[in-house]
């Protein structure tokens, strides 16, 4: 066995390592390889972007008529498609308030951008970033629901154990709704016309009705809730955090139906969903995975290397999937078929943006985050400090073409 150097095609150069095993396996039959583990590195360095990486490089057998057969065949397109989305960072909001944040939700049908940040939810123009309002008085708020057949939205207050419930076209509260003990994510589910607030340290959901406004189930899960989800056909889905599992739930008997675990995934967070082939995305920033799940049977569909995700969307007309990273980063990963997945591009945005929201109408991202200080030193009583705010510097990023 001969271990040739060849010139590397220019589709192969800076393409990852399964581009690259699948140009070698399509250009070569079985008995032209032997795989042996080595160095790519010494062989192909313009594929190398980290010289630590280890690939498998096959030793190949050089005959005549296999060395023209080989400078003969074309590569396939398809297998170095892997069209970048052209985004970037186009501009930021500025949020001049004081507090923390969490989730953000993007709300295309009205133009609008719903930012929970300290004790208020901030409204802005989702074009402009100009405050048309703000929710007043929801302590400790994580997410915000929209429900534009009852014109309402819903915020979950972690603080205060309550959702309150406002005008979509005046911003005006309408009614607080006792929730669980620290509700903390919160989605509207547009085919049972409720209401789910996940209740973090009570580990159970809140069901209300949005005709109502009115409690009519609570659902204990288990473990820690994190984001959920509804397939639109009666089924809703949860992260659990602490337990690492998805849990299915019938939208009609509120009854727990399956509990998958998350095999490979530590501590997932964010989720979306692509209604139309059944796909669930799945950020686990506990080890900085994505997964796709089946989520008809529970069964993993694929994995991707993420960063310290607490946020995923999904652009149904584009097909990507994104999960928003807290060191400065967005991974898209785009859906081919119901099957068949591939990772796109990182692109950047800044340290902190760890939640997002998807616009599905003009296809922009947003990211709240701020600037930060350093950490301070550990303490007995504080061994693990965070970084502090620095006042006066919450924003949200945009991202878009």
């Amino acid at each position: 066995m001969l271990l040739r150097k060849m010139p590397v095609p220019a589709a192969v150069a800076g393409n990852s390592k399964l581009r690259y095993e699948a140009w070698i396996k399509f250009n070569y039959s079985p008995n032209q390889l032997n795989q042996t583990p080595t160095n790519l590195s010494n062989i192909y360095p313009e594929l190398i972007h980290n010289s630590t990486e280890k690939f498998c490089v096959m030793k190949l057998t050089f005959k005549p008529l296999c060395l023209l057969l080989c400078m003969s065949i074309v590569i396939p397109a398809h297998l170095f498609a892997q069209e970048k989305t052209g985004f970037h960072v186009l501009t930021d909001f500025p949020i001049h308030s004081s507090g923390g944040w969490d989730y953000i939700t993007a709300d295309g049908a009205s133009k609008r951008v719903y930012v929970s940040h300290g004790m208020q939810v901030n409204v802005l123009d989702a074009a402009t970033g100009d405050s048309i309002g703000y929710i007043p008085d929801t302590k400790g708020v994580h997410g915000i629901a929209i429900a534009h057949e009852f014109n309402k939205g819903y915020t979950s207050n972690g603080r205060a154990n309550n959702i309150t419930v406002f005008d979509l076209k005046t911003l005006k509260v309408l009614k607080l709704v006792n929730a669980g003990t620290n509700p903390d994510a919160i989605f509207y589910d547009d085919f049972s016309k409720k209401v789910y607030a996940f209740d973090g340290r009570s580990k159970e959901a809140t069901v209300v009705d949005a005709a109502t406004d009115s409690v009519v189930a609570t659902i204990p899960l288990g473990g820690k809730p994190e984001t959920g989800v509804s397939d639109g056909k009666g089924k809703v889905f949860v992260n659990i955090e602490d337990t690492g599992e998805e849990v299915e739930i019938d939208a009609a008997t509120y009854k727990v139906l399956n509990r998958w675990k998350l095999e490979g995934g530590e501590e997932p967070s964010g989720l979306a969903m692509d209604r139309k082939t059944d796909r669930l995305f799945i950020g686990c920033g506990g080890n900085q995975t994505m997964i796709v799940l089946d989520a008809t049977n529970g069964n993993i569909v694929a994995k991707f290397p993420i960063g310290r995700c607490d946020g995923v969307g999904f652009d149904p007309k584009l097909k990507l999937a994104y999960s928003s990273n807290g060191e400065g980063t967005v991974t898209v990963v785009r859906e081919l078929s119901k099957d068949k997945f591939e990772f796109v591009e990182n692109i950047p945005t800044e340290p902190g943006a760890r939640t997002i929201g998807v616009d599905t109408y003009t296809h922009k991202l947003y990211l709240p985050t701020s600037k930060m200080n350093p950490p301070p030193a550990p303490t007995t009583d504080n061994p693990r400090p965070r970084p502090q705010q620095i006042p006066g510097t919450f924003h949200v990023v945009v991202v878009g073409k």
